[in-house]
């Protein structure tokens, strides 16, 4: 082989390895930063992984919300109508939260499947749903409907 060809032939698979390298630099750190949203019925099924970051959202189950006198801790359960879940938030609260009202909330399940959360978002007014919960709600609806009970675990 002639030494010029070898050289542009080295310098491409040089590019192209570079290349490579890049993209999966990016896709590592584009899979840390997903946060996957979970309803109530899947996280209590078992679906959603333990100790990674995940979105979970639903309607606040009225009565459930239960505050600590001496601190910002706030426990609480969201439902999509089939499963329940206990939310754990460490924080002030968004002004629209109340019970009843759908919400997203962000953080890591614990081996307790509490969802132990950072963030969480309520919807901004009478007529807001979060997407994913309105997905979530009509999808266990249609589930209802057609005769499907959710399974405990």
């Amino acid at each position: 082989m002639h030494p010029q060809r070898k050289k542009r032939l080295l310098l491409i698979l040089l590019v192209v390895v570079g290349v490579c390298v890049a993209v999966a630099l990016a896709l590592g750190a584009l899979k840390q930063n997903i946060n996957l949203f979970y309803t109530p019925t899947e996280i209590a099924s078992g679906m959603a992984p333990q100790d990674a970051r995940i979105r979970a959202g639903g309607m606040v189950v009225n009565g459930s919300v239960k505050r600590a006198p001496d601190s910002l801790e706030v426990i609480f359960e969201v439902t999509d109508g089939g499963e329940q879940v206990i939310i754990s938030y460490s924080g002030i609260l968004p002004d629209l939260f109340r019970e009843g009202q759908g919400i997203v909330a962000l953080g890591r399940l614990n081996e307790d499947r509490v969802l132990m959360a950072d963030e969480v978002l309520a919807k901004h007014d009478e007529e807001y749903m979060p997407p994913e919960v309105a997905q979530a709600l009509e999808k266990v609806e249609h589930m209802k409907v057609e005769g499907y009970t959710p399974s405990a675990n």
